[in-house]
């Protein structure tokens, strides 16, 4: 066997294997693993199956078939970077969405609590007489008047 093709399954072999870790690990997701896995499956499967590997570097007119094995894992590769460059184009998209919407929030916020701050600075709409209040001190006494002016009472 070429050193090429041991070196392209083993190459493959780890790939595969690392990327199972990641997952494993929860430092890669699934759904973003599979074509790292799928691109794995195939460098090995093309390594392995000597007769496949010719044939379709024969097809392809490449002289060399573990060439293909190269060309094969840079196109893999490449769709992967693409796939990835739209997942980003997207994130990045909802990310500005996002940022628009929380500005806005915050936006509404400040302005609902400068509208709550003036309100509180208004004075109030009561008149401006003393009002005096008779509560019942005890049972036996009810002439006892409180004056609510004052700055004796606690509030």
């Amino acid at each position: 066997m070429e050193r090429s093709i041991i070196f392209t399954v083993a190459l493959s072999i780890a790939a595969l294997l690392f990327v199972l870790e990641l997952v494993r690990r929860r430092k890669l997701r699934e759904e973003y693993s599979l074509l790292w896995l799928f691109t794995a499956l195939v460098m090995i499967v093309v390594s392995v199956w000597r007769e496949l590997l010719h044939g379709l570097a024969t097809l392809f007119g490449i002289a060399y078939p573990p060439n293909l094995l190269f060309l094969l894992a840079a196109l893999l590769t490449f769709l992967i970077l693409l796939y990835y460059s739209v997942i980003i184009t997207r994130l990045t998209h909802e990310n500005k969405v996002i940022a628009q919407e929380v500005a806005l929030l915050r936006y509404e916020i400040e302005q609902l609590r400068s509208e709550q701050a003036n309100a509180d600075k208004k004075p109030p709409a009561t008149s401006a007489k003393v009002e005096t209040l008779k509560l019942e001190a005890s049972p036996l006494d009810t002439s006892q008047t409180y004056d609510l002016s004052s700055d004796d009472h606690d509030d």
